[in-house]
Formats: structure tokens, sequence, C-alpha cells
């Protein structure tokens, strides 16, 4: 990825401390382990901070993101650390608030770790990212995908593709490989990774010569007149850009509406609660499909179900693997837990290996360049899928 992407990519009381789990061995059995014991701390230890949203409109990307990163320091801790130390996971629980997200972020800081992983949101990210950059605190994002997040934060590093390369990847499809020449636009407003994707989207769709018929915030709309005014639009498809409780409620609203065009989306789409009966077409870019049988993520799909008893529930799941994986690779190669030598490590990651595909960090731009997989779900039932290489996906200026 060039370095135009970066130059492009332009309260409440204080969390209690039993919020915080400190986690040795991560070792989440029981199909439900959200709550997390606390342990004591070793001397011995790395200690990792990690923000994800346990509860909330955040909880269906960032739960799976967590369970993923605990996996991680399990696998790790069980072949001796990082450098015959463990690593001990804080976790704070953002709730899917962001005065708590940035609570989240100073009670880590107190707890003095070396580095911080997680988040699924631009917004949650935007409530953090200021906190740990102001204190020197490498912070790698597992899921939040807005590609000025790097260049707004000193010291942050995106573990996912940016909103560019996937509303990209999400157009080409639809125009190039479904021929659908019309969409309606439908965006929550009130989401700084909803805004950016409709607009990555729209530029891209318009360049390749598609026609927005009508374009319309979600936001304290009446469901009915909003299914009615998509219904007299009569578009081939919609694209809506928004988190994954809001576009299940709008989805449910346009099926109801007998409203059948297939609806796009980015990977806040890639939620379980959409993947049932009478939710129709639904087409997403997600960050890899987690096939059991895949020489990439086979063996982590296998290792989540014998941890967790169920197989993963998206590609969050293996994200947050992913983070702890880089992030562990970067301490073990500066050789140190000092924050600064693992910020100039990550820095200069070149070819890690992930779930989700590989990560290199060039040209002082901490956003990889990442293959994007378009996934087509009809009513719940993986219908089609398709790589889209991240080398065919320019720079989308603006």
């Amino acid at each position: 990825m060039s370095s135009d992407i970066c130059r492009m990519a332009s309260a409440f009381a204080f969390i209690a401390l039993l919020e915080i789990c400190i986690i040795g061995s991560m070792a989440l059995a029981q199909t439900d382990r959200d709550q997390f014991a606390m342990e004591g701390a070793s001397e011995q230890t790395v200690k990792i901070g990690a923000i994800y949203n346990q509860v909330g409109s955040q909880s269906p990307l960032d739960l799976p993101s967590a369970r993923g990163a605990g996996l991680a320091v399990d696998e790790i801790n069980r072949l001796g650390g990082i450098d015959g130390k463990e690593i001990e996971l804080i976790l704070c629980d953002g709730k899917s608030d962001t005065a708590n997200v940035g609570e989240c972020a100073k009670a880590l800081i107190a707890e003095n770790v070396s580095a911080i992983i997680g988040l699924s949101d631009t917004d949650m990210v935007l409530a953090a990212g200021p906190i740990t950059s102001a204190a020197g605190i490498p912070f790698v994002t597992s899921g939040a995908t807005s590609p000025r997040l790097a260049e707004e934060n000193e010291g942050l590093f995106l573990a996912c593709f940016g909103d560019n390369v996937q509303a990209r990847a999400g157009a080409e499809y639809a125009f190039n490989e479904m021929g659908i020449k019309t969409c309606s636009l439908l965006v929550d407003g009130d989401m700084e990774f909803a805004r950016l994707l409709a607009y990555y989207f729209k530029e891209r769709y318009a360049d390749l010569g598609g026609e927005i018929i009508m374009e319309a915030f979600i936001n304290d709309s009446d469901q009915a007149i909003l299914s009615q005014e998509v219904s007299d639009a009569h578009s081939e498809m919609i694209y809506l850009a928004a988190g994954p409780e809001e576009a299940k409620a709008v989805i449910e609203a346009l099926r109801k509406a007998d409203i059948d065009s297939p609806i796009f989306g980015g990977d806040s789409l890639d939620s379980l609660d959409l993947r049932r009966d009478g939710m129709g077409r639904i087409i997403f870019s997600t960050h890899a499909l987690l096939d059991e049988n895949s020489s990439r993520t086979g063996e982590f799909v296998r290792a989540y179900k014998s941890e967790y008893g169920y197989p993963p529930e998206n590609a969050f799941s293996a994200l947050g693997y992913d983070a702890v994986k880089l992030l562990a690779e970067a301490i073990d190669r500066a050789g140190s837990s000092d924050p600064e030598a693992i910020f100039q490590a990550l820095g200069n990651t070149s070819g890690f290996s992930g779930v989700t595909g590989d990560i290199s960090y060039q040209d002082d731009c901490r956003i990889p360049n990442k293959d994007v997989t378009i996934v087509s779900l009809i009513d719940g039932e993986i219908a089609d899928l398709e790589v889209m290489q991240s080398t065919n996906m320019p720079l989308i200026s603006g």
C-alpha cells in the first residue's frame, strides 16, 4: 500500500477495577465466558491491554474478537510465552459507549500495559486513540476500518483493511460482477464508520457508471416511510452503511415491506443476527471466510471450536486473534516490552501471515494492504463468495 493511503486517511466515573479482568491464560472454555475472572499478576509477564465492547450495539463484533484474542494468548503462553514471559491480557469492557471506552484506555494505561489492542468501530477508537497516543502506548485496532485513524493517532496501527478498500471492492463487485447499475444508499449518519463507508462506495460506484437513485439517513427514521421511499426509487440494489444492530432493524423493515432487492454493506454486516431465514439476499465485504477446510483459516477454526465449543461467529474473531499474534511477534522482535521499542518493531512489520491475510506496514503507513472477501448470503446461507485482490484496488481519492 502506498504512502498516499496514509495521507488520504486523513465523564463517566472511572471504570471500577472489578470491570477490568486480568487474564493470564485467557482460558475461556465455557460457551458463555464473557465475564472474565481476576487473576493474580506475575512479575514475569508482558501486559497487553484490550478494549472490547462485551454488551451493547458493538458486542456482535467485539465479543468474537475478544474470544479470538483470548485464544491467541492461550496458544502463545502454552508455547512458552514471549521470550519466556507469559502474556497477561487485561480486558476492559467499553459497553458500546465512547465515554466508557475512553475510561478503559485510561485504566489500562494506569495498569502499565506495554500495548493495547481491540475495538471494531471507528467512533470507539476515536474515543481511545488520542488517550493512548498521548501516553505513548502502541494501539493495534483489530477491526476499526477508517483509513484516517492511523494518520490522526500517533502510535495506532490497523490490523484490518481500510473502508476505502472494502467500499471499492463492494462497488466493483456490484457493478462489474453482478451488472447492477442503480442503487439506493442508506446511511447511519451518527457513525463515522458508516459515513466514510458510504462516501467511498458512492465515489467508486459513480466512477464505474453506477447511479445513486436515492440517499437517506436511517437515524430516527420511520421505517415504513423509509421502506416506501426505497420502494419508490426502484433501484436494483441497496447499499446499507450502518452498524450491526441498526442494519438488522433496517433490513427487517425492508423485507417486511416486500422489498427483495439485494442489500450490500461493509464488514459490519458480518453478524450472526443477519444469518437467518427471511433476510433475503445480503452481500457484504469482510476480512476472511473462516473455513475449516481452508489452508489459511482451517487451523484457527478448529482451535476456536475446541476452545469455545462452537465455530467462530464471524471474521472479527480472527481479527482479534491476528492482533494479538501480530503484537506478540513485534514484542519478540523488539526484545523488549518497552512501548517505544514495540512501536518501532510494529512499524517494521513485513510479511506477517495472519488468519485474515498478510500484514506489512510500508512507507511509514500503519494500514496493511489486505484482500477483501465478498460474501453473498441468501436467507442466511452462503450462496457465493469472491476474494477481491488488494493489488487491483488502487487508492480512492478524497
